[in-house]
């Protein structure tokens, strides 16, 4: 077992074992990049102020996210093709998650089914959907998620039109992959990560084929999928969503003020301060940039997390400091996974928490819910550079 100590150790690790293809698939964003690399770039302006002498014994990283008891302030963010980052991905992950204490988010475009990653699990995970056109298909995917007792809706908003992103298309990755004399190459190298992907029978969307209307099969997969999500979607379609669901629904991929306090307007029990990791609109302000401006606007009124960046627990303590509720961590679990599959998305959340809780003792905080702009020093201009 190498020694981990940070998330980049899990992503050297996870970049050397998996598949060039599905490594891109998570390691990229639209266009330039920019927007992926200030998600990041610009948590690492934001300082910490120091405290001392003061009690740090009984230290708490416990709080709740829409209405649930976790271990931490993080949710694990629904992320597609986990099945392909390792043999039965969703399932591996959902169990790290609820071995953890946390949420986990399944995809609707996961390799394992709703119905898998259920029987696998003990307890409730949140599911994920699109704003897809099909009402008789979503309807099912609904009833689907309530059959299988998910505790949450996630509604993506910021996915009506597809960001193109290079490496995808470079590398043949689509729905199923077109896979080049390049990619096959490099298949052959990552021996281990084929031997398990030989072992399971989890190879395709689980909640695609076979439930979506002409969709029986791999093959007939990339016609459903290039028709499926609506461009015409208003705020109207996402209120009829909303009423479709009888549980606490969130709503990801806000990131102006306008749009957070239409998705109250609409219901949303919480909404995600996210830009889709940096894989839809490239120029886009980082997600922690803009979170105090949302806050701002609508902290009051309804629970916000933050997602899109996260690479460590003192991020989420920036975050939270500055009025999450919660986070969102995708890329990171997801080098977790990759790594050292169910035990590597684990080791990935041993991380984070350790990080967290480490700083908030030398922050001078003893429960993570007390955190807040106190504990930062901002730049002058870090609310105010962009208008």
């Amino acid at each position: 077992m190498p020694v981990i100590t940070e998330i980049e150790d899990l992503r050297r690790i996870y970049r050397r074992r998996v598949p060039k293809m599905f490594y891109d698939y998570a390691e990229s964003g639209s266009w330039t990049e920019q927007t992926f690399r200030e998600n990041t770039s610009d948590f690492e302006e934001i300082r910490l102020r120091q405290r001392i002498a003061v009690d740090m014994a009984g230290r708490s990283t416990a709080t709740q996210l829409v209405g649930e008891d976790v271990a931490m302030p993080v949710a694990l963010a629904p992320v597609g093709l986990l099945g392909m980052q390792s043999a039965d991905g969703e399932i591996k992950a959902a169990r790290a998650a609820e071995q953890f204490g946390v949420p986990f988010t399944l995809s609707t475009m996961s390799i394992c089914s709703i119905e898998d990653v259920a029987s696998h699990t003990s307890k409730p995970f949140w599911f994920q959907v699109y704003t897809l056109k099909d009402d008789d298909f979503m309807k099912r995917l609904f009833a689907r998620a309530k059959e299988a007792k998910c505790s949450a809706l996630v509604i993506t908003v910021d996915l009506q039109v597809m960001g193109q992103r290079h490496r995808d298309v470079k590398n043949g990755l689509s729905a199923p992959p077109k896979l080049t004399p390049a990619s096959i190459a490099n298949l052959a190298t990552k021996v281990p990560w084929g031997l398990e992907m030989l072992q399971t029978k989890r190879r395709f969307f689980g909640n695609i084929i076979g439930h979506a209307k002409g969709v029986k099969d791999p093959s007939s997969l990339g016609s459903w999928t290039a028709e499926a999500f609506d461009p015409s979607l208003d705020w109207a379609r996402i209120k009829q969503f909303r009423d479709w669901w009888d549980g606490p629904v969130i709503l990801k991929g806000i990131l102006d003020e306008e749009d957070a306090k239409q998705a109250i307007n609409v219901g949303a029990d919480a909404i995600v301060v996210s830009n889709h990791g940096g894989r839809q609109l490239d120029g886009a302000l980082s997600s922690i940039r803009m979170l105090p401006r949302i806050m701002d606007a609508v902290g009051d009124k309804t629970e916000v997390h933050l997602d899109s960046g996260i690479r460590s627990g003192q991020d989420i303590l920036k975050a939270v400091a500055l009025g999450a509720k919660g986070t969102m961590v995708g890329r990171a679990f997801v080098y977790g996974l990759g790594a050292m599959g169910q035990e590597g998305v684990k080791k990935s959340l041993d991380v984070l928490h350790k990080e967290l809780d480490t700083t908030m003792a030398l922050c001078g905080e003893r429960d993570v819910k007390d955190l807040g702009r106190h504990n930062l020093l901002m730049p002058e201009d870090f609310e105010t550079r962009w208008r």
